[in-house]
């Protein structure tokens, strides 16, 4: 089973009152294919089937027709197809049949506007397995005016969402994994938030290990080669005038550089302190080895 059906399964067992019934339907129907006075709504959810056929016969004492059929896709799932053969429930439910945008009372609440996401998510909605791929969920929806309507909806919950065309509809969509498990919340899905929040700390969690673990490689890779440049240095001027041309502070230090070629110039520096005796800090190991470089410049631009 999909992620996308796990939820629209906890979702669709959610209760809810009499209006928030009335706002889910709205986004529900609005959803549907209108054939003169047939309404016809369709979805491969048998729990979602059973959900809108009980809130039409509860509600408007309406007995839907449910018709199974196998799908044509590749996976040859069921279709559900509940037919309303009563267009007056248009009216009942707000639902503007050219626009699909319902009239402002149906979602005049926050409630009513959650329960319309609701029905919007049931419908057309899906959301990928956030162990298995990216973050992301969408509707799927074919006027451009509903799609700017619904995105102006998610929106008012700062969730980002953006639209797109996609060939011949227009997806509304949000890549957040934050934002999507807010949305998650706003439906009521409360037991896919606390998976997919698992899933978003882990992969967090697991990125930031990653990012630190190439920090830290790349500064070991600047260490090297900061040092291998120090030992060059060092072999220029001993090659060219010898290392008696450093005074002797700054002879110790290109000799313990020779001598310990792997190590930091923290390490350099509390190795010096241990076998002189003699105190050094690591920027007093830098200020020297630095003097070291100056030479060896100066040496390379007297060739």
């Amino acid at each position: 089973m999909s992620f996308t059906s796990e939820v629209k399964n906890e979702v669709s067992k959610s209760e809810v009152n009499e209006l928030e019934i009335i706002a889910e339907l709205s986004a529900i129907i609005s959803t549907g294919a209108i054939i003169e006075n047939d309404i016809k709504i369709t979805t491969e959810n048998a729990s979602v089937a059973r959900r809108i056929f009980n809130f039409v016969k509860e509600l408007y004492k309406i007995n839907p027709l449910i018709t199974i059929r196998k799908g044509i896709n590749y996976k040859k799932k069921n279709l559900y197809i509940i037919q309303i053969k009563d267009k007056n429930i248009l009216s009942y439910l707000g639902i503007n049949e050219n626009s699909k945008i319902p009239l402002e009372y149906i979602i005049d609440d926050e409630e009513c506007l959650r329960a319309y996401l609701r029905g919007l998510f049931l419908m057309t909605g899906s959301i990928n397995d956030p162990k298995k791929s990216r973050y992301h969920l969408e509707f799927l929806v074919e006027n451009k005016e509903y799609a700017e309507f619904i995105n102006d909806s998610l929106n008012k919950y700062q969730l980002n969402s953006k639209v797109l065309k996609r060939e011949t509809k227009y997806m509304i969509y949000i890549k957040e994994a934050e934002k999507i498990s807010d949305f998650l919340r706003i439906i009521n899905a409360f037991n896919a938030v606390m998976y997919y929040e698992d899933i978003r700390i882990y992969r967090d969690h697991k990125n930031m290990t990653n990012r630190l673990n190439n920090c830290e490689q790349a500064n070991v890779d600047k260490m090297i080669e900061t040092a291998n440049n120090q030992i060059k240095d060092i072999e220029l001027i001993n090659d060219k005038v010898g290392l008696e041309l450093l005074n002797e502070k700054e002879e110790i230090v290109a000799q313990y550089r020779m001598k310990y070629k792997d190590v930091s110039i923290q390490e350099l520096s509390e190795i010096i302190s241990l076998e002189t005796g003699k105190k050094i800090t690591k920027s007093g190991v830098y200020h020297r080895l630095k003097k070291i470089s100056e030479l060896a410049e100066k040496l390379k631009n007297n060739c």
